[in-house]
């Protein structure tokens, strides 16, 4: 998960900060055990927030929060915001000031940074990750909160070998007028990540939704513009425009349309959308049936998308032996697709089946290749 495009360019931020700290061992602790709690206590209040409303009858699974195009428009706001201050845009009091002050505020900077790479990162899945998620689901309360927080320790475990492994951290640079060059080119990443979750804004909730979430962009950025330049001019007030812009954004957001997901999916080409009772007639005839379950938002679906479903011969071979290739839609929140997960002990995707004719599912890797396809018609 460290190496997401959506989560690598915050750690950037992490790397800044153990190279401020230099030969300094226990501030370069200090921030590692907060960054790491940080991530568990996110992941312990994801996982926690999930049981609970699952417990409330809401049938929801794991990365529930990239479902919401509000929850979008809140990290697209708080992405672009950091990406507008590593290019020199604004300075945040916190993170500025001297040494005496940045010292103050690194445990604390380190604690939210762990908390939002743990909810950017969350979404995404890896070998073995499904299972697991699928497990705590159904596991007693203690134990499935214990899942999460070994998800947590597992994605600040490399952080914190850095921090605690001085022969790692010595080969760090030391600090100098290199990290301000860093920061600016870290900028871009995280510019690149705002493009992705607009693209993830439009998915969801179509032109008006991206309409929306520009429009808050446009709101907040502004505002920040204007709270930099006063700072640079030595003046107060900006911090006004801020407010006002936020309430703007909160008003923005309160605004974005609804979507009924029974009528978001539609048969695409040879690719039938999801449906159960569709699915139960194609096995009542002995039909082969490729069903598999992806989102815009996950990475790991569409890398297997692009390296292995939508290859030529995949389709070519599945063509030839007649399977029906079935996909299900999770990127806006499905009852009907939450449910069937949790059949097969999944609470989240990528999720691929394979119905041989007259035979039950036959659970595939969550790392597909071509081979792995076309063997299955073979």
């Amino acid at each position: 998960l460290n190496v997401m495009p959506c989560v690598f360019p915050i750690l950037g931020l992490k790397a800044l900060s153990l190279a401020k700290a230099g030969g300094d061992e226990r501030a370069a602790r200090r921030e590692a055990l907060a960054y790491t709690l940080g991530v568990i206590v996110a992941c312990l209040a994801l996982g926690g927030l999930l049981l609970g409303l699952r417990a409330g009858g809401a049938a929801l699974g794991w990365a529930f929060q990239l479902q919401r195009p509000e929850i979008i428009i809140l990290l697209l706001l708080l992405v672009t915001a950091i990406a507008l201050n590593l290019a020199g845009l604004f300075d945040l009091p916190a993170f500025g000031g001297g040494d005496r002050l940045t010292r103050q505020q690194g445990a604390a900077g380190a604690f939210w940074t762990g908390a939002l790479v743990a909810f950017v990162a969350t979404p995404c899945t890896g070998p073995f990750m499904g299972a697991a998620m699928g497990t705590a689901l159904v596991l007693p309360l203690g134990a499935a909160l214990a899942i999460f927080a070994g998800l947590g320790l597992g994605l600040a475990l490399p952080f914190l070998l850095l921090a605690y492994l001085p022969a790692l951290r010595n080969r760090l640079p030391r600090p100098g007028a290199w990290m301000g060059r860093l920061q600016r080119i870290l900028s871009i990443p995280m510019f690149l990540t705002a493009l992705g979750l607009a693209w993830l804004l439009w998915r969801q909730r179509g032109l008006e939704g991206l309409s929306i979430g520009f429009f808050a962009v446009l709101v907040f950025g502004g505002a920040l513009a204007f709270y930099g330049e006063r700072q640079r001019s030595g003046k107060k007030g900006g911090m006004t425009w801020l407010v006002g812009a936020a309430l703007i954004c909160v008003v923005a957001i309160a605004s974005v349309p609804y979507a009924d997901p029974r009528l978001q999916h539609q048969d695409e080409g040879n690719v039938v959308a999801f449906d159960a009772e569709k699915l139960d007639g194609l096995r009542a005839a002995n039909k082969p049936v490729f069903l598999y379950f992806t989102a815009d938002w996950c990475l790991t679906c569409k890398a297997n998308e692009a390296a292995a479903i939508e290859r030529a011969e995949v389709r070519a071979a599945f063509e030839k032996a007649g399977v029906t290739v079935m996909m299900g839609d999770w990127t806006n929140a499905d009852p009907a697709i939450t449910r069937f997960l949790e059949a097969q002990g999944r609470s989240g995707v990528p999720l691929y089946l394979w119905y041989a004719p007259g035979k039950e599912a036959q659970t595939l890797p969550q790392l597909l290749t071509p081979s792995t396809l076309t063997g299955l018609v073979r």
